[in-house]
């Protein structure tokens, strides 16, 4: 591939980490009113959180970052 194709790639991933990273903090904060990004990182700390529908969202939000990972893993591999 060539270095415009993962550009592309790494762009279109993170746009898609951070619309979902936006979707799942706005579905925490409608479940904790005042939570901020630092909170969301512990939720264990907010029963609230244990919610099926934002740990759905979150376990999306997850999938993202790991798909994120593994890219970075396989260019690091494909380079010469």
């Amino acid at each position: 591939m060539s270095k415009t194709d993962w550009a592309a790639i790494e762009t279109i991933v993170r746009e898609m980490e951070e619309l979902q990273m936006q979707k799942v903090f706005d579905l925490a904060r409608r479940l904790v009113p005042n939570l901020t990004l630092e909170d969301m990182r512990n939720p264990h700390d907010f029963p609230e959180l244990g919610d099926t529908d934002w740990h759905y969202e979150d376990g999306i939000l997850t999938g993202i970052q790991s798909v994120q990972a593994a890219l970075a893993a396989l260019k690091i591999r494909s380079q010469p």
